[in-house]
This record gives structure tokens, sequence and C-alpha cells, in this order.
């Protein structure tokens, strides 16, 4: 088998694995509980999200563990917008969100908030100039993902965010990092709230954490925890597994960037040979994620015919369901190619004898499907 969607999931490593499989085993006890078993528990949450804080550079009073990266777009965007809605109900949003964001923000228009989406430049960042007019009085939100999902851009968080409280200091940047943590160095300092999930740096899916600066305010979503953001019993095996998958990828991170740009450049010298095919990259791509458009071939058709070759790539997102590419319909205004994207998403795992396998497969699916298009044409 050759796994190219890293971005749509990751596997969990073995560490990782033993690490959950050992605290379901030995720490029984809830920690919420008195008794010397949810004693025992507590230290070891009280431990994991010690080490998770270090590693992110953040105090434990602004980590909120979750369920993933959508619940925790769910907590940050919609909490925050009920919480401070005296304020203003005006949300900034990119265009090169992840299908979640624009969920959310089609609820809260139901609400009686207005959404604004914000423009980006030809190379996929945002616009300082049209991000300095969206920012109004009554801007009380902008959500800026920190790493797209479809094309790898990254935002310039830090001087974006210097931007939005020039204009409007009360104005709260949200960003989802998803796609960022563990594949870059990042500073969750340049936001005031940002998204972390576990199952994208080979940790156990079912388990992530919004970060959310103390001097931000939410309104809980999930009620029933006394004086908490989110009620719940803590689940303690997922949340050590995190601990140990976050640890491992942070201090992890130039080694296995280099690596995956050494991956991508090879992929890219050979399917930039293909005349009919676009590649989707701007000079703010991360290496991890090689969008590219077959133009003449619908996605599905040549995504099952390479899983029958035990191949896997992905569309733009995984949960796009294969539609059209909102982020590459932004960057390059062309609706074939945002409608043909296949997104082939990297990881430090994978071999040159992969991305070999995967190019001999590539040229054979890719000559006859495209021979099939012509005829039919």
């Amino acid at each position: 088998m050759i796994y190219l969607d890293y971005s749509a999931t990751t596997p969990v490593s073995k560490e990782v694995l033993d690490s959950y499989i050992k605290v379901t085993k030995e720490y029984i006890g809830n920690p919420n509980s008195l008794h010397s078993l949810g004693e025992k528990s507590k230290e070891l949450l009280d431990s994991a999200t010690k080490q998770i804080c270090e590693l992110l550079d953040i105090k434990e009073s602004e980590l909120i563990y979750t369920s993933g990266s959508t619940e925790s777009n769910n907590t940050a965007i919609i909490g925050y917008a009920l919480k401070n809605q005296k304020k203003g109900k005006n949300i900034v949003v990119s265009k090169l969100e992840h299908p979640s964001i624009y969920g959310i923000c089609d609820y809260l228009s139901t609400l009686g908030f207005t959404i604004t989406y914000v423009n980006n430049t030809e190379d996929g960042v945002i616009d300082f100039d049209d991000l300095r007019s969206k920012i109004k009085k009554d801007t009380i939100l902008a959500c800026i993902v920190g790493v797209n999902s479809e094309m790898g851009i990254r935002q310039p968080l830090k001087t974006l965010r210097q931007i939005i409280k020039k204009e409007n200091e009360n104005t709260v940047l949200f960003s989802d990092l998803t796609q960022a943590i563990g594949k870059i160095n990042v500073n969750l300092h340049d936001v005031d709230l940002a998204s972390v999930s576990s199952h994208k740096i080979y940790g156990p899916k079912g388990i992530g954490l919004l970060y959310k600066s103390d001097k931000v305010n939410i309104e809980p979503l999930i009620k029933g925890g006394e004086g908490e953001l989110r009620g719940g019993t803590p689940c303690l095996p997922l949340i050590v597994a995190f601990s140990k998958a976050l640890r491992i990828a942070v201090t992890s991170v130039s080694k296995n960037e280099s690596v995956v740009k050494l991956l991508n450049d090879k992929l890219r010298s050979i399917i930039a040979k293909y005349p009919e095919i676009k590649i989707n990259r701007t000079t703010y791509s991360i290496p991890h994620i090689l969008n590219i458009s077959l133009m003449n071939i619908k996605p599905e058709t040549f995504i099952h015919a390479l899983e029958k070759r035990d191949i896997y790539v992905g569309s733009n997102t995984a949960c796009s369901h294969g539609k059209t590419s909102k982020t590459v319909l932004a960057v390059y205004g062309d609706e074939k190619r945002a409608s043909t994207t296949i997104r082939i998403s990297l990881s430090h795992l994978t071999s040159f004898d992969d991305i070999n396998k995967f190019l001999y497969s590539f040229d054979i699916v890719y000559n006859k499907l495209n021979e099939l298009g012509a005829i039919h044409e």
C-alpha cells in the first residue's frame, strides 16, 4: 500500500498507541473522583496537560480539550460570537478555510451575524489592504486559517493580527491550525484562538484542543461542568496519547519538513512534464501538500483508479467529498481547474520508493483515462 493522504488523517504511531493502551488498562479512575484511583488519574492528566502547554508555550488555563478541530472551530467561533454579540455582529473570514468553518458561518448568519469575506492575493496570502478595509467597528472576530488544507498555503498570522488590531483593537483573531501544528513551526501567541487535532499528527482520533487566550471570553457550547468551558469527563487515554503525539511531532518539525520537501520536489519535477496537468501551488505552500488539477479527468475517477492499484490520494479535503475546490477557485479564478483537483499529501514516513511507485502508476492511470476522455469529447 502507498498512502498519500496524510492531510486527511495520519496513522497512529506505535509509541502513541502503546501509551493509549497502557493508560486504558492501568488508569481506570475518573480524574474528577476524590478517591485514590481518581487522584492517580488526575496526576497523569495534569502531567499530560503540562507537557502540552510547555510544547505550545501556553498556560494551562488557555487549553480546552475537545473531540477535534471541528468541535474546536465551533467552540471558538460560535462561543465567541454568542458571548460578544453586544459588541458587534460582523465576522471577517478568509476564502481559504476548511469547509467546517463555512458551515459555522452559515449557521451564525441565521442568528443575525454578518459574514464578510476577505480577498487574497494571487499567491493565496490574505490581501493586507482588503483586510484593513473589511475590519470595522462592529467586527468582533476574524477567521484566517494558518495553513490551508487544499494547497497548503501558509498565512503570516503575526502580521495579519497586527493589521487587525491596528484597525480594531477589540477584534479577535481565530486560526484553524489543524494543518500547521507538527508540520511547521507555529507560535500560538500570534493568534487569540486556535484549533488543533490529534489525528493529523499521528495521534488517535477523537481528541484535540482549543487554545483560548486568557484575554478572550467565550460562551461554553457543551454545558454541565461547573465553571468549565467544556463539560464532561476527561478522556485520559486520548489526552495522554495526544500529549505524546504532540511531543514527537513538535520536536521533529524541522527534520521532517526537510525530508518532505525533497519528496515534494521530486513529485513536482515529474508531474510538471504533463502538459494537461496544472500544479496548484504558490511560494507560500508548505511541502506537505501537493495539489494538482487533472483538467480533462474527473478527480473521483482518477482516485478510484489509483485505489485499485493500492495507492491512496485525496480530493481537495476529506470533508468536501470531491466538490469544487474553493481554494483553487479563490487563487486562480478558474472553475475547471478548481473542479478537477486531487490532493497528494506527504509525510516523513513516505519513502522515495513510494514516490517512484506512485509516479509509475500515475503515468499508466493518467494516460489511460486521458485517452478515454479524449475519445468521449
